[in-house]
């Protein structure tokens, strides 16, 4: 009786086992979801950024840059401004966060504009809060329910 249920046991825990890959997948999609809104919501506020129509699709395709900075070029720019990031108590994280949205903005040409660096530094500021609120306390619980 034991090995039936031992058998039955070692089934169910091979179904329920998910694949780290597309659990990755599913995080890179729900952050670029997350981030995508919290621009078009930024977008609405602020007026100093303009976006091309179709808005949806290019704040998607900004998103995606912005993506891709944060993975490449970030960890680089933070171990290269770690005495400053360390003086100025994590507030410089913030100006690096303005220097990538102002790349993205260069890339993206004339699709997605940020018109006054000042405003810039504001938006990056809250884009961080934003993005914190939607990703660490909304979206990083729902991840861990799935993978259990």
């Amino acid at each position: 009786m034991s090995n039936k249920i031992k058998k039955k046991k070692e089934e169910i825990v091979k179904k329920t086992k998910t694949n780290p890959v597309l659990n990755k997948i599913y995080e890179i999609l729900l952050y670029l979801f997350s981030y995508t809104v919290t621009l078009l919501i930024l977008q609405i506020f602020f007026k100093s950024i303009k976006i091309a129509e179709p808005k949806i699709l290019f704040a998607i395709l900004s998103v995606i840059i912005i993506y891709v900075l944060n993975q490449v070029v970030r960890p680089i720019l933070v171990t290269i401004t770690m005495p400053i990031t360390g003086i100025t108590f994590g507030l410089f994280y913030f100006v690096i966060n303005t220097f990538l949205l102002k790349i993205t903005d260069l890339v993206m040409f004339d699709k997605l504009d940020f018109t006054n660096i000042w405003i810039l530094f504001l938006i990056s500021i809250l884009l961080s809060i934003l993005r914190f609120v939607i990703e660490d306390i909304i979206l990083k619980p729902l991840i861990k329910r799935v993978v259990k």
